[in-house]
């Protein structure tokens, strides 16, 4: 940085502590100032969320800083995604307009965007209203297949469904649960304009979809000014009941001409959007029998669970790319600057509810990445904590995610290695109230 060149202001949704240790890792940091913009626990794990409040507090802040706003970046789900092209409109950023942006996140209009453009790679769908009487006699889609709101994340309300009894039962779940996000959803829905090529399915509406399979990964990418670029593609590893993630692995072991297949789709599938100057991640199955490709769904963000692992391979987090648009520089990312061949990220999960007996302070923590180059722990529990107290909307259906557990190394075999070195030491166990402290397997 030269010395009339000042640091820039880049602003960040719902800044955390293990998210700034990710943010340092970029090329150039010293270059930035990244400053938190609205509280974490109001965008990521609030009870309700009030879309005018935040946007409010968001405009109070950014107008009452003495200084240029260079850009603002975010790598969380809902609202952060809505909260970016609002903020965008008032204060003239770089971002995807908020049309795109609910063409990507909004399942069933998305779905309708993707037959568009790649119908072979697109399931058997329908929209689903959970409160009318007659849904399911209304159904074409085929069991077996899942059904989860037209907005969600983290899985929040999806469920397999294989006969009528699991639908009614899905059904009862997610009329509970639908309004934590189908309120706020809505509210921005009315702000969406020029959607009038899409029919109208509101937040409180679910999307089924035939049910599909074979080797799950994402591809991670950005438009800028037109262009998009794929610049990495990380494996899923689901558990046993083919709805849980167990880890993330990075990079892919799919074969290259699998990989530039999806990533031409996925291409055609931004252009025909409209989807510019912002991050993405696309998910893709591959059934290696028939060679056949589907597309799962579309976030408008970079996610958030592969920046570590960006860091430990690329070198940097990918927020870099985000940093770059939102500045107005072409990304030079992904470098391959990083210290591991391989990394993964590790979900610690627990298939049960139960309280929390005892795990590692933070202190140990601590020491436990230092003691283990190339790792990085979050724990979302603390000892005593009830896991159905969790907050909802970072659960799936089947599981409570207790921590994660990010891994690097020189090969595949010593991921899982370091991975079981690590757990041993967090020392979690729960009390299921069956007596004994209880240890979850290891994936």
């Amino acid at each position: 940085m030269t010395g009339d060149e000042r640091r820039k202001n880049i602003f960040v949704i719902g800044l955390d502590k293990f998210h700034e240790r990710q943010l340092e890792s970029v090329q150039h940091a010293e270059r930035y100032h990244f400053h938190p913009l609205l509280p974490y626990e109001e965008v990521v794990t609030p009870d309700r969320y009030d879309m005018q409040r935040l946007i409010g507090d968001a405009v109070q802040q950014l107008e009452s800083f003495d200084g240029a706003i260079d850009g603002v970046i975010g790598h969380w789900d809902f609202p952060t995604t809505s909260l970016l092209p609002i903020l965008s409109r008032r204060f003239d950023l770089r971002t995807p307009t908020l049309e795109a942006t609910l063409r990507c996140e909004h399942k069933y209009w998305s779905r309708i965007e993707q037959a568009r453009v790649v119908p072979e790679m697109v399931p058997a769908f329908d929209v689903v209203d959970p409160f009318d009487d007659d849904a399911w006699e209304k159904l074409e889609v085929q069991t077996p297949f899942w059904i989860k709101p037209v907005k969600a994340f983290s899985s929040y309300l999806g469920f397999r469904v294989d006969d009528h009894d699991d639908f009614e039962e899905a059904m009862r779940r997610t009329r509970q649960g639908i309004g934590l996000i189908a309120e706020p959803f809505d509210w921005v829905l009315e702000e969406a304009r020029d959607m009038g090529d899409l029919p109208h399915v509101g937040g409180r509406h679910c999307i089924a979809e035939a049910f599909i399979g074979g080797h799950q990964c994402t591809l991670e990418g950005y438009v800028f000014e037109g262009e998009a670029i794929i610049y990495g593609v990380i494996d899923s590893i689901r558990g046993s009941n083919c709805s849980s993630f167990l880890r993330y692995e990075y990079p892919s072991e799919l074969p290259k001409e699998v990989q530039e297949r999806m990533s031409d789709a996925t291409r055609r599938i931004m252009r025909s959007i409209g989807y510019d100057n912002g991050c993405f991640n696309i998910e893709f199955y591959y059934d290696d029998e028939t060679d056949g490709l589907k597309v799962l769904e579309i976030n408008p963000r970079l996610s958030k669970s592969h920046c570590p692992l960006f860091h430990l391979v690329a070198g940097a987090s990918h927020h870099e790319a985000a940093i770059g648009i939102a500045i107005g520089r072409p990304p030079e990312f992904p470098r391959h600057d990083g210290e591991y061949r391989h990394a993964a990220k590790f979900m610690l999960r627990r298939f049960e509810d139960g309280i929390v007996q005892s795990l590692a302070s933070p202190e140990k923590v601590e020491r436990i990445e230092r003691d283990h180059p190339g790792v990085f722990i979050k724990l979302a529990v603390e000892q005593g904590q009830q896991l159905s107290d969790l907050p909802p909307q970072d659960q799936d259906s089947y599981s409570y995610e207790v921590g994660v557990i990010f891994v690097g190394s020189h090969s595949r075999e010593e991921l899982r290695e370091k991975y079981l070195e690590i757990l041993d030491a967090l020392h979690l166990e729960y009390d299921d109230g069956k007596g004994d402290a209880a240890v979850d397997a290891a994936p």
